[in-house]
């Protein structure tokens, strides 16, 4: 039997990965996974050795404090490779992480496949040669991530965006039943980590209470990613001395209302991706730790933080980050997206081409596909 080992490290990889190992077993049942993930790739099939919702944290602070459980966690997945030495071993985003691997595991001769491409493109270009050298195959989700590694040598395929089909299904499916409480309708998406929550949430819920004194019967549904998160931002929100009349916190259902919303405030990150898939408007907003925005404000090299953005070439949707990222200015920002106006028009225009961009839909069967010619030979599997 052909083994792999999977390493994702965060929610948005979980989803991703167990998409991938459903069209890995649909194709080739004869294949074992392990490694790290989350309930999503426990329920495809895959033995669980670290949950995944404990290596989700985010900025270089909040990872220094946790170096210890890293390197533990590192060492031990490290050992079980070289103990069951799997076929390939296949990498999910998370580069902090995922990057020390493949090294590892390529000195060892694994065959190491990545899957989700890191911004090394925006952070760290002197990474693109070295990353050539540790990773036997790479296979991205945005098309210009190709040209990125043109002249390495590294065998590069674009495998389409993993959020296309599920974007659109939902886009294509009735509404479902939300409570909104009047309108203009206004989505909250403040991040799905604690962190997120915690430097987001207060000047959000602010903002909020100002669009209420410019439409009196506006309403705001927060899509919470868990009933953990959507517990915090509860407390957060009671704390809070302005806050809207026409508020409410719903678990698991972010698609729908990024569907049913005029517009949004969204987390930089994978969220404005998938708002745009959505055809939602949106203000792009973020706050981290002060040291971890100091160090990255040095080290970016795009243009744009939001991934819409950078998509669209341009600031196609408004981004106010850290200091910026005031109730005044977050109210200034959305405003003119909660009526047809220019502005949203012009936004509404912009995401369509930015989804035109991301291709077709079928990238885990696609990723599959790779997975199972690289361990086993072409045309496996079919």
């Amino acid at each position: 039997m052909k083994s792999i080992l999977i390493i994702a490290g965060e929610q948005s990889g979980d989803m991703h990965g167990a998409k991938v190992v459903r069209a890995v077993l649909a194709k080739n049942p004869d294949v074992k996974f392990f490694g790290i993930g989350g309930e999503r790739m426990r329920d495809a099939g895959v033995e669980i050795l670290q949950d995944a919702k404990e290596m989700a944290v985010l900025g270089l602070v909040e990872v220094l404090k946790r170096y210890g459980f890293f390197r533990e966690v590192f060492f031990r997945i490290f050992e079980a490779a070289k103990t069951r030495k799997p076929d390939a071993v296949l990498l999910i985003d998370y580069p902090g992480f995922n990057l020390r691997f493949a090294e590892r595991a390529h000195k060892l001769g694994f065959k190491v496949i990545y899957y989700i491409c890191p911004q090394v493109w925006a952070w760290h270009r002197s990474r693109v040669a070295k990353m050539a050298k540790i990773v036997d195959r790479l296979l991205v989700i945005f098309p210009f991530e190709v040209d990125v590694f043109a002249g390495t040598g590294l065998r590069v395929d674009f495998v389409g965006h993993p959020l296309i089909e599920a974007t659109q299904k939902v886009r294509e499916a009735p509404d479902e039943p939300l409570p909104w409480n009047g309108s203009p309708r206004v989505a909250l998406l403040p991040g799905s980590r604690r962190q997120e929550l915690e430097r987001i949430l207060p000047s959000l819920v602010a903002a909020a209470a100002r669009v209420e004194i410019l439409f009196p019967k506006a309403s705001f549904i927060l899509a919470a990613a868990s009933e953990e998160m959507a517990q915090l931002a509860r407390e957060i929100v009671a704390q809070q001395p302005a806050k809207p009349s026409r508020f409410e916190i719903v678990v698991g259902s972010t698609r729908q209302i990024l569907k049913q919303a005029d517009a949004a405030w969204v987390a930089s990150g994978t969220a404005t991706l998938e708002t745009a898939l959505m055809d939602c408007p949106m203000v792009v907003v973020y706050r981290t730790a002060r040291l971890t925005y100091e160090v990255g404000k040095r080290l970016i090299r795009v243009p744009h933080l939001g991934m819409v953005n950078l998509l669209a070439g341009r600031e196609l949707c408004p981004e106010l980050i850290q200091d910026a990222a005031t109730p005044e200015k977050l109210c200034a920002a959305i405003a003119p997206l909660l009526a047809d106006t220019p502005e949203r028009r012009a936004m509404k225009s912009g995401l369509a081409d930015v989804r035109a961009k991301l291709g077709d839909g079928g990238a885990a069967d696609r990723v599959a596909a790779i997975l199972l010619e690289e361990i086993v030979g072409a045309g496996s599997g079919q």
